[in-house]
Formats: structure tokens, sequence, C-alpha cells
């Protein structure tokens, strides 16, 4: 009797087998790709010279072009993209691609061209330095020269962008770069420069050599280095020069140069014959690069500017009831006298019995109004003695004025004014009311009334009452809930915890 070996792995289970199995089909990437192309194959067989049915034995000519060719007939694995699933992209990085040869083999192999964006998500590399940014934050160097550098490097980036094309960040990036220049900083003040940065312009001088004329702007030096011809070279206290004295010139053998972020030439316009070299300086590398701001545009800047302010101040003036029915030419003439002024919050103004400094319109803010009280004071020892206090009368808002009657007569005002929050007012000082004309004078007296000066000493103290028991009560309601909330809570020196609970029992 023989033993017959039995392979059940290749028996066929049937499906109320308990060992019955799963068809597992294949997944899509575990399919092998074709590695020859058919089509290709078929047109190299049918090179004519080839051995088969006809011939016995190929020719020299079909041999060498079957040779020539027969790598196409090899299928190209299909290349990975970034872009999965994306066939624009891809079509984008086949589009960027240029062909290099390599000279010791004589392949030729495609790679990337560099694009004007590029970034490390757009395009196909390998290379884990472009994708450490991404993971990392850039830590910027602290050292005063690189951060210079790096200002200047981004202020001529900015300023290629013609006027019109710059964003307001582009903008407030160009104002605070400017900043952090001692010239800018100590020289413009702030609400200038951030104008002056829409209109500045870039310019550059390509070829070392060339003169640069001053007294048409000033100019701050971005790239390069030139050497001033005169001297002073840049006008430093923005006034206009006196155009009958001459421009005294420095030797030749002058080594003096001002680099990057060094200033020449004058905001101000200088009225001086033609071919004057005040101000000027020569350039002596190639490629200079400059930030200009002209002469003429600093002017229209300045009058814009003031024509701005006028034009607030005299809205200021007309808000307050008052003044609306005023003409027009003395609105304007106190409008010019108006100073711009802010205080913080418990700023003193005036003082009541003393005589205002200035008089007042209130922009934005409140104020409280004080007047004095004299009321009897109880000791604890039963002596009673009078005792002056201060009483909140009211508040002054936006669009109200103060202190016109004390200015004008010269005389103590009869209240406090003491600032609630921030308040920004325009001020016109006492000793510029002079500049006015009498009419001015005269309809400044007519309309103006004293801060609440229609009310009575009775009503003063009776508004001290009113707030002094207020103010007691709400003491005495406080106390209570405190007692309330500490009478069940052991909190040491509160409620029945106390020294003082603590003597008294005993």
């Amino acid at each position: 009797m023989s033993l017959v070996r039995t392979d059940y792995s290749l028996q066929k289970h049937e499906w109320g087998d308990s060992r019955r199995q799963r068809l597992k089909l294949p997944k899509i990437g575990d399919i092998p790709q074709p590695t020859i192309d058919y089509e290709k194959l078929r047109m190299l067989c049918s090179i004519e010279g080839l051995k088969g049915r006809d011939h016995t034995e190929s020719s020299e000519e079909a041999h060498q072009e079957f040779m020539r060719n027969y790598q196409e007939i090899f299928a190209k694995p299909p290349k990975k993209s970034g872009y999965p699933n994306h066939s624009e992209k891809r079509n984008e990085i086949k589009s960027s691609t240029a062909s290099v040869t390599n000279r010791a083999t004589g392949k030729t192999s495609e790679v990337l061209k560099p694009t004007s964006k590029e970034y490390p998500i757009d395009t196909v590399t390998h290379d884990i330095r472009d994708y450490m940014p991404l993971l990392h934050k850039q830590r910027k160097s602290e050292d005063p020269a690189h951060v210079r550098l790096d200002n200047l490097r981004t202020l001529r980036k900015l300023l290629r962008k013609l006027p019109f094309e710059r964003s307001l960040p582009d903008i407030e990036k160009i104002f605070s770069i400017l900043q952090t220049f001692d010239f800018f900083k100590d020289k413009i003040p702030p609400k200038v420069l951030r104008e002056l940065c829409v209109v500045g312009v870039l310019e550059q001088w390509k070829e070392p050599g060339f003169t640069v004329f001053g007294k048409v702007g000033l100019h701050m030096v971005l790239r390069g280095a030139v050497k001033p011809i005169t001297d002073p070279h840049l006008n430093e206290s923005n006034e206009v020069p006196d155009s009958r004295s001459s421009t005294p010139l420095l030797p030749e053998d002058n080594e003096k140069e001002l680099v990057a972020g060094d200033c020449f030439g004058t905001l101000v316009k200088v009225s001086r014959e033609q071919g004057s070299k005040i101000f000027s300086v020569v350039t002596v590398q190639p490629n200079c690069e400059f930030l200009k701001i002209s002469s003429t545009d600093y002017m229209r800047v300045i009058e814009q500017i003031k024509q701005r302010e006028h034009t607030e101040k005299v809205n200021l003036l007309l808000s307050c009831g008052q003044y609306q029915m005023w003409p027009k030419q003395p609105v304007l003439k106190v409008a010019e006298l108006i100073e711009w002024m802010s205080a913080p919050p418990n700023s003193l103004l005036v003082s009541e019995k003393y005589k205002a400094p200035y008089i007042g319109f209130i922009k934005s803010g409140v104020c409280h109004v004080l007047k004095q009280v004299e009321v009897m004071h109880t000791h604890p020892n039963g002596q009673r003695e009078k005792k002056t206090k201060q009483v909140v009368v009211g508040k002054l808002k936006e669009s109200q004025s103060f202190s016109e009657l004390s200015v004008l007569l010269d005389e103590p005002i009869d209240c406090t004014i003491l600032t609630d929050k921030n308040v920004e007012l325009g001020i016109i000082r006492k000793e510029r009311i002079t500049e006015l004309d009498d009419d001015t004078k005269k309809l400044f007296q007519q309309s103006a009334e004293p801060t609440f000066g229609n009310l009575k000493k009775s009503d003063i103290q009776e508004e001290y009452i009113n707030q002094k028991l207020k103010s007691e009560w709400s003491q005495f309601k406080r106390g209570v809930v405190m007692d309330v909330i500490n009478s069940r809570g052991i909190r040491p020196g509160y409620g029945k915890w106390s020294m003082s609970s603590g003597k008294d029992k005993m």
C-alpha cells in the first residue's frame, strides 16, 4: 500500500466550507506597468532587410538601423510630480524645463528653470534647505550694521514701485525705515514725513563721475558712494539759504565720501543762478541709487498739510454753537490762531479763582467741571469748622468751549476744569489774542458765556449734599454686603474673625 500526499492548498473550497477564503484583488499600484512599448517594437520589426521568413539573415543596414533605435521599445516609467492629480500643475512644471547636456557622458537631461516666483512648494526639489524655512522661523541678526543694510535693501525694493502703485502697508514700511535714520527722525515732523513717503522716488546713476545737483531736492544714498563738492552738502536747518552768498567749493583732493544712509541736498527751494553747485556731489562708484524727495513735492505737501489743518480748525470752531452765526472773515482769523493740544486723564486745564492761560475748544474727550463750596465739617471730638470742598457740577463734551471771558477780560475763571479721559482740544493762547481786531474781540464777548455761570450758591450746596448722601449710602451698602459675605467665611481680619470683634467679646 503506497502513501499519497495531498496538497490542500490546491483544492477548491466550496462556499459553505468553514475554511473559505475571501478573494483578494490586487491594488492598482501593485499592478506592474508594462516595460515594453509593443507599438514601437512592431515598427522596428517591420524594418526592411531584417532576418525573417523572407530573409535568412539580416542586412548590415537593417541591423545598424535596429541597433540605433532598439532602446525606444522600452517604456519609460511615469515621473512623479509634485502636483498629484493636477494636470495643470504638471504642465506648468514641464513648461519650465530646459535641456542640459553632460559633456562627460553626452547625455541630455531636463532641469527646472527658475521662475519669477519660485517657492519650495511650487517646484519639485529634493534639497532640504528649501523646506527648512517653512518649518522654523528665520532668525534675524540684531547687529545694527546688519539691520541698517537690511533696511536699505527693503527701501530700495519698495521705492522701485511708482508712487501711485504703493499700498498703505508699503508707505508705513517706508515711514518706519526712514525713522531709523537721524536726519528724518530729528529734522522732519512725523506727519510730514509720512506724507513725503508717498512722493519719494528712486533715482539711479549708472556711471561714476556724474554730478548730482542737490539743490533740487533731498537725496539719501541707498547704494554706492558719492563725494561732496561744496561745504555744506546738506541743508539741515530746512531754511532758505541766502541767495547772495557764494557757494564754497571743496578742494579736489577732498577724501570725504558719503555712503549708504548719508544725506545731501535740501528740502526747501534754493534760488540760485543756473549751474550753481550748492549741495551737489559727484558719484564715485557705478550704479549709485538715491532716495529723492524734490523740493517742489515738499512744498506742495507742506501746503496741503496746512490747508488740511486750517479746514479742521474752522470746522472745530463752527461746531461750537455760539460761533455758527459768525461771519466768515472773523472765523478764518480766529482759526489761524488755534493750536492743537492733547491732555491725559486727570489733567488740570484751568483752576477756579485763577486766570485762564488759554481759550479751549474741545475736539474729543470729556472734561469735568468743578466748583468750590463752603461746608461745615464735624471732627471726631465734636468740634465744627468751615472747609472748602469741590463738587462736580457738570461736564464739557465735544464741540464745547471754555474760558473765553476769562482770557478776553483778564479775569479769574469761576470754575475748575479737569479731564476725565484723553482729551484733544484746540487752544488760543492769551498772548495771541492781541492779534485779533477790536470787532472780533467784541464778537467773542457777545457770544461767550461763563461756564456754568447760571448756577447759584444754593444750587451748588444742594448738589454737594446730594453727592455726599449718595457716597455715604454707597459705602453703607458695601459695608453690609461685605459683612454678609465674610460672616460665614474664615478669613483672618474680616467678619467675626477680626481682631476688633474678638476684643469686643472679651
